[in-house]
């Protein structure tokens, strides 16, 4: 397993990248396809590192990883797992979804910029009024993500409209033509 940290910033924030999933619905380990292209948009932003949470798959990847053993009882559990992995000096992270291949590294320093202005316990980025990722967590609030995910905790919202959605991919076919891998010349 390859340990390279993504360090590019002083500003106390990580980010956790939750990697976990089964991928049922992809029909294959769709963290294989994705979770590279979302890990090189985040060492675009302000973070100081990333930690990636496995749990149905291992994978090789460019950034620390963590294996997380109960990943199953949903995404709160695997986003604990990923912040007790991070340094003690941590004093928030930046939750990035492993499935979001149009993550923009500038929603990530305004969630990072809103935190380390107003110091609220969860910053989440807007995107046409709807809260979606990057959602940043204080470290007071980390004992209180519930096992379905930091979505139950209020949050200050800061629109992110112009940067547009980082995605989600849960089906084969909504993996951007970009990503889809090129046949062979003997296809």
């Amino acid at each position: 397993m390859r340990h390279t940290s993504v360090a590019v910033s002083d500003t106390g924030v990580w980010a956790v990248v939750l990697a976990a999933g089964a991928s049922s619905r992809f029909g294959s380990p769709k963290q294989r396809l994705l979770l590279e292209p979302v890990l090189e948009r985040l060492r675009g932003s302000s973070v100081d590192g990333a930690v990636v949470v496995l749990g149905a798959h291992e994978l090789e990847v460019s950034a620390r990883t963590i294996h997380c053993p109960e990943w199953e009882r949903g995404p709160g559990a695997s986003l604990r797992c990923g912040l007790l992995a991070l340094p003690p000096e941590t004093e928030a992270a930046v939750v990035i979804l492993g499935d979001g291949p149009d993550l923009a590294p500038e929603a990530v320093d305004r969630v990072v910029a809103t935190w380390l202005s107003q110091r609220a316990e969860v910053v989440a980025a807007t995107y046409g009024g709807i809260r979606l990722h990057p959602v940043l967590i204080d470290r007071s609030a980390w004992e209180r993500i519930p096992d379905e995910g930091a979505r139950r905790l209020g949050a200050v919202l800061v629109s992110c409209d112009d940067l547009g959605p980082p995605g989600d991919v849960d089906f084969a076919d909504e993996v951007p033509e970009s990503l889809k891998p090129k046949p062979g010349p003997w296809s």
